[in-house]
């Protein structure tokens, strides 16, 4: 019996995805569902990823929480937890496990394309500019300069042998959602939706 073959839609879905998402196991379960259909990752910044929803360059993204906009549709999808990020041989990695008063005498990197927003009370404000983001902030971080604190999945995304990193139990959690414009959604949105949630082939929106 020849095997039927899916012809491909015009049009992609196109997911937006900010550093340290994930979601490659929702691709493959897209790429075994919906044959006919490409799925375009295209990679987001955060301080972007409002805008690239606003102008429909994605037609949903994965995005970092607060997003504040009233024609965006969120669903919650899960908290990543902070952690420090020091140089290897920092004293800083001899605990499992740091609070913010561990971090006090210490130099504080804070990039530019900072998510958390962390307030160290008597933190070292470093002695020059701003990093640029947050892949310079570990760089420096590795020279053996000060810490960084991150959300988990940016630590991982950025390792180097030179770095450890450690959770931050009193820190900021970094939410990560799923978005979409409310006005004229693809029509493809409810599917990816219904993956991302655990739904079957044949279960219902319920």
């Amino acid at each position: 019996m020849r095997q039927r073959r899916h012809r491909p839609f015009p049009r992609p879905f196109r997911l937006g995805a900010i550093p340290g998402a994930t979601p490659g196991k929702w691709i493959d379960v897209w790429q075994e569902r919906m044959p006919g259909v490409d799925l375009v990752l295209e990679p987001l910044a955060v301080a972007e990823q409002l805008h690239a929803l606003a102008e429909r360059t994605v037609d949903a993204a994965l995005v970092r929480l607060p997003l504040e906009a009233d024609d965006v549709h969120v669903i919650r999808l899960y908290d990543e937890m902070p952690v420090v990020v020091a140089a290897a041989e920092s004293h800083l990695t001899a605990a499992d496990e740091l609070s913010l008063a561990d971090l006090a005498g210490e130099i504080v990197l804070t990039p530019r394309d900072d998510v958390l927003g962390v307030i160290v009370p008597g933190a070292v404000p470093p002695a020059f500019g701003v990093p640029a983001d947050t892949a310079e902030a570990i760089a420096t971080v590795a020279a053996g300069v000060g810490v960084v604190i991150v959300p988990m999945s940016l630590a991982r995304l950025h390792r180097r042998k030179d770095v450890e990193y450690r959770p931050l139990a009193d820190g900021p959690v970094s939410t990560v959602a799923l978005a979409w414009p409310v006005h004229d959604p693809s029509p493809f949105v409810e599917t990816f939706i219904g993956i991302v949630r655990g739904r079957t082939a044949n279960s219902s929106r319920d």
